[in-house]
């Protein structure tokens, strides 16, 4: 079993540790979440045990339908081993509901609307320039990515809303939108990294509409860590035990 040796990165809600492989990393999950560039901020008990085994899940999903993912295997509750990826600065979302910024953005589209196809948009991983938008010709301005990679990338997160947007719908929830980042693996290789959770995910309860994510914390509506327990049950089937 791999062990973490030391820690190498810490982002908002997540720590990243070295192993005695140098290919592959352990990921694991806090209990930390955070909104607003991380000016809100609060620890849920349980929180990092519930977005490990989502993550696994769906993950493992993703991999059994031919889409490379880091994801190698959990190794504790709140811990997977994954392979170790240069990371895109790069957050690419898929809306297949509009909601959120892109309602901010285009105000004649009506907060629910159900878009007729799926849009992908991309924004800088950058909390101090608070995650702007960005076209494609600004992410190859910036040496993100070439023209090629975007387009794999559309490609790929358009699989994976093929893949995901079934599987809620059977568990009667509407896959509203999510996030994805992107690394490079040691052959080059475009590979799915970080988490999909509903910290990163917009999840409404089709029956009633009902909010099951992060946007529970961002605006105030409290009962978060239930409502994570519920998509921990739905999506793997089984019973949540601490």
């Amino acid at each position: 079993m791999k062990k973490p040796l030391k820690e190498v990165s810490r982002g908002k809600t997540k720590q990243v540790f070295s192993t005695e492989d140098p290919a592959q990393v352990i990921l694991e999950f806090s209990d930390r979440i955070t909104a607003g560039d991380g000016k809100k901020r609060d620890n849920l008990p349980n929180k990092g045990i519930l977005n490990c085994g989502i993550s696994t899940k769906l993950l493992e999903l993703l991999e059994q339908t031919g889409i490379p993912t880091h994801f190698i295997l959990t190794i504790d509750k709140d811990k997977m081993l994954v392979k170790k990826l240069e990371m895109l600065p790069l957050e690419v979302v898929l809306r297949n509901i509009a909601t959120g910024s892109l309602i901010k953005r285009l105000p004649m589209i009506k907060e629910k609307t159900v878009l007729k196809t799926p849009i992908v948009e991309f924004f800088l991983k950058s909390d101090e320039y608070h995650d702007p938008f960005l076209s494609k010709e600004y992410i190859a301005l910036l040496e993100i990515a070439t023209p090629e990679e975007i387009e794999e990338i559309i490609k790929l997160t358009k699989k994976v809303n093929d893949v995901l947007f079934p599987f809620f719908k059977k568990i009667g929830i509407d896959l509203v939108d999510f996030k994805l980042e992107f690394g490079r693996d040691t052959d080059g290789i475009l590979t799915i990294g970080d988490e999909i959770n509903p910290d990163s995910m917009r999840l409404w309860n089709i029956a009633n509409g009902r909010i099951l994510d992060k946007d529970r914390y961002r605006k105030d509506l409290g009962q978060i860590i239930e409502h994570y327990i519920e998509v921990y049950e739905r999506v793997t089937g089984k019973k949540f035990e601490e």
